[in-house]
């Protein structure tokens, strides 16, 4: 019995998520038409309405799974963020689930979470249409023996993050990388032979990228994200398996010798970037290594 009532939980939210987003992403179309007219003006508050309609698409999914799933989530949140302000965020990267964890944690206590997603999901509708009404942008990650091949290719991923880096400066935004570039898991982590005993190694290119397009930003908001389950499909979370999971949000000062040099082009700008971020992935995996259930 309890097997039927997990499966049909899981329909459930599978149908509620798709009517929800459906509904949010018309609406998001509807809105952005007038997007194709050139008066800067017209965009930016087009990006203000698309943001609250982002948001309260996450508030009202938050709410109800709340109620199907009944989470019994552990947050801590670092004093002094706000909605008004911009931020660089990341976070560690397990499950499909963590998209949902970090939108419903940071729902109206920090600007609108702007994800550089894959370019293998533009092929799906709805993520496809996300990206076009909220400035969510699309990126490569490219392998290292396919940039080695061919060098442009990781030029292309910064022009991509810089043209998103841009829009991102109109109104308020958290712009959000998963740094690993994938999801964890043992076996990937032994192909990259990572000194982390539950991280891959940080990729900085696209936050990097991002912060020089975005010199108001002052602070890097990061996520770490403990499940107590090993069951971490997409599948898993839909059907209420995951609610027991911790998720602690620090906020860290940008150096100003890294606001200061602020270019991309610079290798200074991304060694010292690079230093910051390998920084507090090394505090990150104590933090997981004390705090697990």
């Amino acid at each position: 019995m309890r097997e039927i009532t997990k499966h049909f939980i899981g329909v459930i939210t599978v149908i509620y998520i798709l009517s929800v987003l459906s509904l949010g992403v018309l609406i998001l179309v509807i809105v952005s038409i007038p997007r194709i007219l050139p008066i800067k003006a017209a965009k930016e508050n087009i990006t203000v309405i698309s943001n609250e309609i982002g948001n309260a698409v996450v508030w009202l999914l938050k709410i109800i799974l709340g109620l199907i799933h009944r989470p019994k989530w552990h947050v801590e949140y670092p004093d002094n963020i706000s909605t008004k302000s911009w931020y660089i965020g990341m976070s560690n990267h397990m499950s499909w689930a963590d998209i949902f964890v970090l939108l419903f944690t940071s729902n109206y206590k920090l600007p609108l979470l702007k994800f550089f997603m894959k370019k293998e999901l533009k092929w799906i509708p709805i993520i496809y249409l996300v990206h076009k009404t909220i400035d969510m942008p699309f990126l490569n990650r490219h392998k290292p023996g396919e940039i080695r091949s061919n060098p442009s290719l990781k030029t292309l991923d910064f022009e991509n993050a810089k043209a998103a880096a841009k829009k991102f400066t109109r109104h308020p935004t958290t712009a959000f990388s998963f740094v690993e570039g994938t999801r964890f898991t043992e076996i990937k982590k032994k192909i990259q032979s990572s000194p982390y005993d539950d991280l891959l190694i940080p990729k900085t290119g696209a936050l990097a990228t991002a912060l020089s397009g975005m010199p108001m930003v002052e602070e890097l908001i990061d996520f770490t994200i403990i499940y107590k389950t090993p069951k971490r499909s997409a599948w898993d979370f839909a059907c209420g398996e995951m609610r027991d999971t911790k998720i602690i949000i620090r906020s860290y000062k940008i150096p100003e010798s890294i606001r200061e040099t602020g270019n991309i082009d610079s290798v200074k700008f991304r060694n010292q970037f690079r230093l910051f971020i390998d920084n507090i992935w090394s505090e990150k995996q104590k933090l997981i290594s004390e705090s697990k259930f």
